[in-house]
């Protein structure tokens, strides 16, 4: 069901929930809202347990929470996140203790995944009927209702301008949320103009698609999203696009780096970048970050006569990231 399905009718959860789709924002509220109604505050401590999937070394500790008894309380709670993180053993290991929770405990898994993706298989795909599954993908109407809930938390309000953009937009709610959250700081009323001068959301999300999806390895889905651009414009495509992959690439540098800290306005995107920069590392992540500047100067300084080609090489390049 989809998001605020679950919102509104409030389902039963059973042993297995599996929070599937691609809007983090979402997913978290969804964290928050299945805990929030499996047990009271006062239980929480002793019958909920938390992981990172890409943190977990033993799925035989994962077996022993899932399967333990209640302590004091009527059931269990065990939430797994970024379980789309994992590769293909853990993931069948994983699954296997997902079929193994008695009655009376809940498993939870954050798998990130469009319900309709194909490698890896969602574990909604798998579980079909057998689990409850919450898509968090948000359609125009999501994040509608989104940004609607969000300005009444924050007490103000928008033109009608202003949310007919940020719903229809690409941008990830949790930028909007950031940037909206900024806004009402400095007043109760924001206007068009407002967004349009302060907000990241209102850029072009596209280049930033296509580098997240190349440095998280979906090279396929990244070369389409740049045939995209340049098939509306083939000379000055380039530069946005290499740019935003130097940026993502300096984000997941510095993530990498002992102690490193992201700016302010990648921190929203944390969870995303720091497991890219475990698996990467810091001396990968630095010549992919160099590689991308390359390319970036090259279309700038006009030393190259076929942007997109640099834009193909260097995905291929970067393919290996992965």
């Amino acid at each position: 069901m989809r998001y605020y399905d679950f919102v509104d009718k409030q389902p039963a959860l059973g042993k297995l929930v599996i929070v599937e789709g691609t809007e983090r924002t979402l997913a978290d509220c969804a964290l928050e809202l299945i805990v929030e109604r499996a047990l009271p505050p006062e239980m929480r401590d002793l019958n909920l347990e938390r992981f990172r999937a890409n943190e977990i070394e033993d799925f035989t500790r994962i077996a022993e929470a899932v399967t333990a008894m209640p302590f004091l309380a009527e059931s269990r709670m065990v939430v797994i996140t970024d379980t789309q993180l994992l590769r293909a053993q853990p993931r069948r290991d994983l699954w296997v203790v997902a079929q193994s929770v008695p009655d009376g405990n809940t498993l939870v898994l954050a798998d990130l995944l469009s319900p309709r993706a194909k490698q890896p298989q969602p574990f909604g795909t798998m579980a079909g009927r057998d689990a409850l599954r919450i898509d968090t993908t948000a359609n125009e109407s999501a994040r509608t209702r989104y940004i609607q809930e969000l300005l009444e938390r924050l007490r103000a309000a928008a033109e009608p301008r202003v949310l007919d953009e940020l719903a229809r937009s690409n941008a990830d709610l949790a930028a909007i949320r950031n940037d909206l959250e900024k806004l009402a700081l400095g007043k109760k009323k924001i206007t068009y103009k407002d967004l349009a001068r302060e907000s990241l959301s209102m850029e072009d999300p596209k280049a930033y698609r296509f580098a997240g999806a190349l440095v998280e390895g979906r090279t396929a889905a990244a070369l389409q999203i740049a045939a995209d651009l340049f098939a509306h414009d083939q000379r000055s495509a380039g530069v946005p696009v290499v740019s935003a992959v130097a940026t993502e690439l300096g984000f997941v540098w510095e993530a990498a780096r002992p102690g490193g800290a992201l700016p302010s306005r990648a921190k929203w995107r944390e969870r995303v970048l720091r497991p890219l920069a475990a698996r990467i590392g810091e001396r990968r992540a630095r010549a992919a970050f160099e590689r991308a500047l390359r390319a970036f100067e090259a279309i700038v300084t006009g030393k190259v006569d076929e942007p997109r080609l640099v834009v193909e090489m260097l995905a291929a390049e970067l393919s290996a990231l992965g």
